[in-house]
């Protein structure tokens, strides 16, 4: 008697562990399936908003004064004072984008272990029901990544409005409880800008899109 009595507890035993066991794995599926994807996407809104704030700061200090247009764009006219040729600066343009892309550098190093607040709430859409919010740990990854942009706008009649933007991109990891994500983070700062007078020259030796620095960690 006694031994059957063991018997049916041992296998009371195996159906309440194998309940639990089938619990946990289609507890983890949903969360990898619908929590994850959420909450992952949440943690990336907060992280490009503390990393892009970060960047642009940096930036604006600085650039304390707005950067002349005449020094990052040579304009040459013709004998009836149009616009005959544009040219960049290529040079002065990579001294200042080693220059960003050092110091944006330096100031995402205090990012490192910075932790940002994500409520539970948003990620199982459950506005009703209170839900702690999770820690989300930001750490630089990677490079910077500083380049250049150019972009023309009409701005009235007969007039070009000439815009020159600074491009940092850096890759950053997200910590979050059980889950690691690196994302990239690319924000384009406006540096300086001019309005061109008559149509547009055909020759404009124009600045490349490509990354002027590479500045690896």
């Amino acid at each position: 008697m006694r031994d059957i009595l063991l018997k049916i507890r041992k296998k009371k035993r195996i159906i309440i562990i194998s309940i639990i066991v089938l619990l946990l794995v289609y507890l983890y599926n949903y969360i990898d399936k619908n929590i994850k994807p959420t909450l992952v996407a949440i943690a990336e809104i907060s992280a490009k908003s503390v990393t892009t704030k970060a960047i642009n700061d940096t930036i604006k200090s600085k650039i304390k004064e707005d950067i002349d247009y005449e020094n990052l764009i040579f304009v040459k006219y013709d004998k009836d004072g149009r616009v005959a040729l544009m040219q960049a600066n290529t040079i002065l343009m990579n001294t200042l984008a080693a220059d960003m892309a050092l110091e944006v550098q330096e100031q995402l190093k205090n990012l490192s272990n910075t932790k940002v607040s994500v409520p539970l709430g948003n990620a199982f859409d459950r506005q009703i029901l209170y839900l702690p919010s999770i820690k989300l740990e930001i750490q630089p990854q990677g490079s910077v990544n500083v380049g250049f942009a150019t972009e023309f706008e009409e701005a009235g009649i007969n007039q070009t409005r000439h815009r020159i933007y600074l491009i940092v991109s850096t890759d950053i990891k997200l910590i979050i409880p059980l889950i690691t994500e690196t994302i990239n983070v690319t924000t384009n700062i406006p540096i300086a800008e001019t309005v061109i007078i008559g149509d547009v020259p055909e020759q404009f030796i124009h600045v490349p899109t490509e990354d002027f620095l590479d500045n690896v960690r």
